[in-house]
């Protein structure tokens, strides 16, 4: 799945594998992208200064903060896989979300004062664009800010948003015209979490764990100075950064094969029919598909990075690459628990649950990923518009009443 190898990108592989494999803060008990315990969060912070400090993170920033405009375009994918392939954990938050959108849209005073405390981790950031019925369609958020002098007065909602309860700072969307049409009229703003006004509520989810966050705004403040880009113009700033946020797409490819060895030593493991898993034909061939799936998945990945270092990306590249993981993740934890039996319906924290549970967990959280980033009914109508360019369905006229 390595695209275009060198001798120099193999080499920048091999040095980050040994530091990963000294610095590390542990191996995560979960899948999916999930929220450390509070305890851990010293170390997780530590360990992403580190990463800044070594020059693994923020390759691609100005040089005057620590990048390296000269490094190959692929070394954050490296960085991405290796991270994943030891399964411990990536830096937590949206600091490369918010850190794109200071580089393209900030000022110099935000840059200076922003990004060095991303590269220490004294700043973990989140992201505050979600909202109860602004998910998949973002464009129709509701959340508020009017200006009042050399500040801004924040009133909304905000949902779905990971690590908000260990963040210190917000990358914030908010509507600051509701005169414009739907997509103009929104303001990027960086929030202090810690500001008068911002109310935190935990979501406990069906995992039993708490990665996302109600974020309530009750007439926070915020300065001027924090907007990023120009006001009303929000809308552009979010769509370059998240436009530039790829590498972790490499790591789902790096997640997903590690995922397929697992299976593969559960189904050595666990009988079917009183043998071996792998000794009875129907279950090696749906992990056959499994894995040419597994195969397939790469070389989408493989194909996306291609075009982006030829600057010959597709509208549907993304989409198609997120429909596909997230569809492929569900069933790979699908069938391990299915495999197990009776035994997969054992809780997670059953003694007797194979692996401490894990595969409970992992398929219940795969749900997550067909949402998350846009739900998946959502984006195959994208895919047909902006890849295939099919029209638009006509909207339908609502019943009248009185027919």
């Amino acid at each position: 799945m390595r695209l275009e190898s060198t001798p120099e990108l193999e080499a920048f592989r091999r040095k980050v594998r040994s530091f990963v494999a000294e610095h590390a803060p542990g191996v995560k008990a979960h899948s999916g992208v999930r929220a450390p315990d509070p305890g851990l969060m010293p170390a997780i912070r530590e360990w992403t200064a580190k990463l800044y400090e070594a020059g693994f993170l923020g390759i691609g920033w100005p040089a005057e903060y620590g990048g390296r405009p000269d490094a190959h375009p692929l070394e954050p994918f490296v960085v991405a896989e290796e991270i994943a392939r030891a399964r411990t954990w990536p830096p937590v938050g949206a600091a490369s979300l918010a850190s794109a959108a200071l580089i393209d849209f900030g000022s110099t005073e935000q840059q200076a004062r922003f990004l060095p405390r991303i590269r220490t981790c004294e700043d973990v950031w989140c992201q505050l664009f979600s909202e109860p019925e602004a998910g998949s369609d973002l464009a129709a958020l509701r959340t508020r800010a009017r200006r009042e002098g050399e500040e801004f007065v924040v009133d909304g909602q905000k949902v779905w948003t990971t690590n908000g309860q260990h963040a210190d700072m917000g990358y914030l969307l908010a509507r600051t015209d509701g005169d414009a049409p739907k997509h103009k009229g929104i303001t990027a703003f960086a929030l202090d979490m810690r500001c008068p006004g911002v109310d935190i509520r935990p979501l406990r989810e069906i995992t039993g764990t708490t990665d996302f966050n109600e974020v309530f705004l009750d007439g926070v403040r915020i300065p001027a100075a924090n907007v990023i880009g120009r006001v009303n113009d929000g809308w552009r700033v979010a769509m370059s950064s998240l436009g530039r946020e790829r590498s972790g797409v490499a790591a789902r490819g790096v997640e997903l094969f590690a995922v397929l060895d697992d299976l593969l030593g559960l189904a050595e493991e666990t009988p079917v029919g009183g043998r071996p898993g792998l000794d009875d034909s129907a279950t090696r061939q749906a992990i056959g598909e499994l894995a040419a799936r597994v195969h397939v998945n790469a070389a989408m990945i493989g194909l996306a990075q291609s075009r982006m270092l030829h600057g010959t990306e597709q509208p549907a590249d993304a989409l198609l690459g997120k429909i596909f993981f997230s569809e492929l993740n569900h069933d790979l934890a699908d069938f391990g628990l299915r495999l197990q039996g009776t035994d997969g319906l054992l809780v997670e924290d059953d003694p007797e649950a194979v692996a401490g549970g894990w595969w409970q967990d992992a398929h219940l959280y795969s749900r997550a990923y067909t949402i998350a980033g846009g739900a998946n009914e959502v984006l195959r109508t994208q895919v047909a518009e902006r890849g295939l360019g099919m029209p638009r369905e006509p909207r339908r006229p609502s019943p009248d009443p009185k027919a």
